[in-house]
């Protein structure tokens, strides 16, 4: 077993563990740049590694009440059945490079648009900051249309259980708390990349050594990046998620992976100066606060 195959499935277990998102769009980008692991073999591995990994993460939220149980209901009603339609079409036409290449780029379009309504959302919401979030009201058509629609692509793909589920429910939802889309993203993945690595298993694209080494791995990254995220600052999830959403779609997109680690820390740096500046500020008006 490849130890630092075993490193990386740490490094995406936080991530995912942390923002709900970056299984897929970056584990098997990983695997088929790094380590020259077979596309479909790559999709299934991962697949099958997010389908053990995704339970634990999704455990820590559901104790931590971050989950929306009506929208994982909804989700999964279409994710589900879409998940093995994507597998079948992707043993129909896997070796057509350019379908495959179409809903990449596609989905990296969306990962940067929702990066850059997740900033505009915190942006404009600040001056709300203080008032309690009132409770969504579930919309099930559209919600079973998200999952339908995420469910093909994780099939064909192994991309979207957390990173292009949470772009739509972000869209739908805009008020939902950044914990709770963690959470709820992450339950409603269990069931999705379950139903997807059960019809790869099947037409038997499942290479079980590549999956152990990663699921060795994500199993304790997924463990504390919940715990962060389920208790975290809603602005220190939003951040990551902005963050994570960018460098995926940077992936996505095919870039070399020093831009995408170069752009990355950049955006760590901004972040990070934004909240010490916030933090700076707030003390400052308790401070003139307390002299009042």
């Amino acid at each position: 077993m490849d130890p630092i195959m075993v490193l990386a499935g740490l490094g995406v277990g936080i991530i995912v563990g942390l923002t709900g998102m970056g299984g897929g769009a970056l584990m098997t980008p990983i695997l088929v740049l790094l380590f020259g692991v077979h596309p479909v073999a790559a999709i299934s591995s991962d697949l099958a590694a997010s389908a053990i990994m995704k339970p634990f993460g999704g455990w820590v939220h559901a104790r931590r009440g971050t989950v929306n149980w009506r929208l994982v209901a909804w989700l999964c009603a279409g994710s589900i059945p879409s998940a093995f339609l994507g597998v079948l079409l992707l043993d129909m036409f896997g070796s057509d490079e350019s379908i495959q290449h179409a809903v990449k780029i596609a989905l990296g379009a969306a990962l940067l648009l929702a990066a850059a309504g997740m900033l505009l959302k915190a942006w404009t919401g600040r001056r709300n900051a203080d008032r309690p979030v009132a409770p969504i009201t579930v919309k099930p058509v559209p919600t079973v249309l998200i999952g339908i629609m995420g469910g093909l692509v994780v099939g064909l793909t192994s991309v979207g259980s957390g990173s292009l589920i949470i772009v739509a429910l972000l869209a739908l939802y805009p008020t939902l708390r950044a914990n709770d889309l963690v959470g709820t993203d992450l339950i409603q993945a269990v069931p999705l990349v379950t139903a997807a690595a059960l019809g790869h298993a099947f037409f038997g694209d499942l290479q079980l050594d590549i999956a152990g080494a990663v699921i060795l791995g994500s199993i304790p990254g997924v463990l504390l990046g919940s715990r962060i995220s389920s208790r975290a600052p809603g602005g220190l999830v939003r951040s990551a998620l902005v963050i994570v959403l960018l460098a995926s779609a940077l992936k996505l997109f095919d870039l070399p992976t020093l831009v995408v680690g170069v752009v990355a820390g950049v955006a760590i740096l901004v972040a990070v100066g934004i909240g010490l500046h916030g933090r700076a500020n707030r003390q400052k008006e308790l401070a003139e606060a307390g002299i009042s």
